[in-house]
């Protein structure tokens, strides 16, 4: 039977990586097995997001218990970011990767799994495809999710759904 790392938690994955980091480096090749359950484990977390939050009013959803802090500190640190259309050095360029790692940190301790990567997509307006997505950490997405369903740009999508579902129970009556 083969070992398999995706039903693990948290807690057990960090206990892994503690065992794996005291070992050198060297002596590691990546793994493709579990690259492929973490792209797989990112995909089925973005899948349920977005079913989410096109089907429910966005503005009203609750991402964690700290949706107010973060969002409180995320546009003091952050107020003039666009959540609805990101651009890749709003989160890569050498300048924001310090802002957002001293952004991150503070909730070190505070968000379960606050470093760990995650997808994210560029556009509000979109689904997750290769085009529209970029990769973060956890608390970068949280606190522009957050932002997006508090200012009401993820509402969006559960309109285009509606119109989408419309279209479609039009066309079944016409057939």
């Amino acid at each position: 039977m083969a070992f398999s790392m995706s039903n693990l938690n948290a807690s057990e994955l960090q206990n892994v990586g503690a065992v794996l980091t005291s070992t050198k480096a060297s002596d590691y090749t990546n793994s493709a097995d579990i690259e492929l359950q973490w792209a797989m484990k990112a995909m089925d977390h973005a899948t349920v997001h977005y079913n989410l939050i096109s089907s429910v009013d966005a503005s009203r959803l609750r991402l964690t218990q700290m949706d107010d802090i973060i969002y409180k500190h995320f546009r003091e640190t952050f107020p003039d970011f666009d959540v609805r259309s990101i651009k890749e050095d709003d989160l890569k360029t050498p300048e924001s990767k310090e802002k957002w790692r001293n952004f991150c940190e503070s909730f070190k301790g505070h968000i379960e799994d606050y470093n760990l990567g995650t997808l994210l997509r560029l556009r509000c307006e979109d689904d997750y495809t290769p085009e529209t997505t970029t990769f973060s950490v956890r608390t970068q997405f949280l606190a522009i999710e957050i932002a997006r369903n508090k200012e009401g740009h993820n509402s969006i999508l559960l309109e285009k759904k509606k119109a989408k579902q419309e279209v479609e129970a039009k066309e079944k009556e016409s057939s």
